[in-house]
């Protein structure tokens, strides 16, 4: 049985220009324990469809207009103020993009961390502060002690990631979602940050949704990616599945977009070129007929610009919203 199960969620925001279609009718679902990636370049409306499901994005502007999202057999778009408070921090947490503007920084990171336990555990303080300790050392964060009674800007901004980390697994969630959670960190803090909440999965046996730009960055990470262009999945299938057989060509494009290690060098002084995908992403406001992708699509038809494919399943698990679906397996794809 799956943990979460969202159906044609549909997110649009008014604005002085018109309505921006930001989420159109997008359906997946996570099973407990299973890690799943949602990928896409920025304003594919990866951030704002997990927003939606939790009832965070600004209303108005914003504002769910179709669709459902089960979780533990109620639908979380149903849910008035009271409970939907009750399931976010508790059954389900969020780990932000960017810790700076997350964290109060008026307030310590023990007030900060403490608050969801007292609020859903029913901890008193003390037992929340021994509680928020332990969160401190189980995430790598050195004495403890003392820097839980710092401040945000006391922090580096890996330390200031773990410290979000600590709050998000505070009252040990169900499902975990990660929101581009190393944007901001240099190569080697996001390599740290990466395999703490891959052991933190392993310990708690939780769900995690992770939402990134960066394809190459799920490769060890996800059991199964789903890929998003212009507020829709196009694509969704396990991870060495979609590596080793891409079926969309927005999904052919970013693998080609990646450096491989075994690709062969022209000379000791050149490096193999890696391949753009051209144009820009449609105007959501002025939403395009057929497939969004088309315009910038090597492979398009002459029905890809008038007529929008479904997403439709090719084999166990792998769904693609393509009228091609062109063949290129994975080597050939970054060649």
């Amino acid at each position: 049985m799956a943990l979460l199960e969202v159906e044609n969620l549909t997110t649009q925001f008014s604005t002085p220009d018109g309505i921006v279609r930001a989420v159109n009718g997008i359906s997946y679902q996570i099973d407990p324990g299973e890690t799943v990636g949602i990928v896409g370049e920025s304003g594919s409306g990866k951030s704002i469809s997990v927003l939606s499901i939790l009832q965070l994005i600004p209303t108005p502007p914003g504002k769910v207009t179709a669709g459902a999202a089960w979780f533990a057999d109620q639908d979380l778009l149903q849910l008035g103020p009271r409970a939907i408070q009750r399931v976010r921090g508790r059954q389900i947490s969020m780990i932000f993009q960017d810790p700076l503007t997350a964290l109060n920084p008026v307030l310590t990171l023990e007030t900060q961390l403490t608050e969801a336990m007292k609020v859903h555990l029913g901890l008193t303080q003390a037992q929340a502060r021994n509680q928020a300790i332990q969160l401190f050392n189980q995430v790598g964060i050195p004495e403890a002690q003392r820097r839980i009674r710092q401040y945000p800007h006391q922090f580096s901004g890996g330390m200031r990631q773990r410290v979000m980390i600590a709050i998000a697994l505070a009252c040990q969630p169900q499902l975990l979602i990660a929101d581009e959670p190393t944007t901001a960190l240099d190569v080697t803090i996001q390599a740290q940050v990466v395999e703490l909440i891959k052991q933190l999965r392993r310990d708690q046996a939780m769900a995690i949704l992770w939402i990134t730009h960066d394809l190459a960055l799920l490769a060890g990470l996800a059991d199964r990616i789903l890929v998003m262009y212009a507020g829709q999945i196009v694509e969704q299938a396990p991870v060495n599945r979609l590596y080793k057989s891409p079926r969309h060509p927005y999904t052919i494009g970013l693998l080609a977009s990646l450096p491989r290690l075994d690709s062969p060098l022209v000379s000791p002084h050149e490096r193999p070129q890696l391949l753009a995908i051209p144009g820009n992403p449609p105007d959501l406001i002025d939403y395009p007929q057929g497939c969004p992708f088309a315009p910038r699509c090597a492979y398009a038809l002459e029905q890809c610009f008038t007529k929008l494919p479904p997403l439709e399943t090719l084999e166990s698990d792998h769904k693609v919203a393509c009228w091609v679906k062109p063949e290129v397996n994975g080597p050939e794809v970054n060649g």
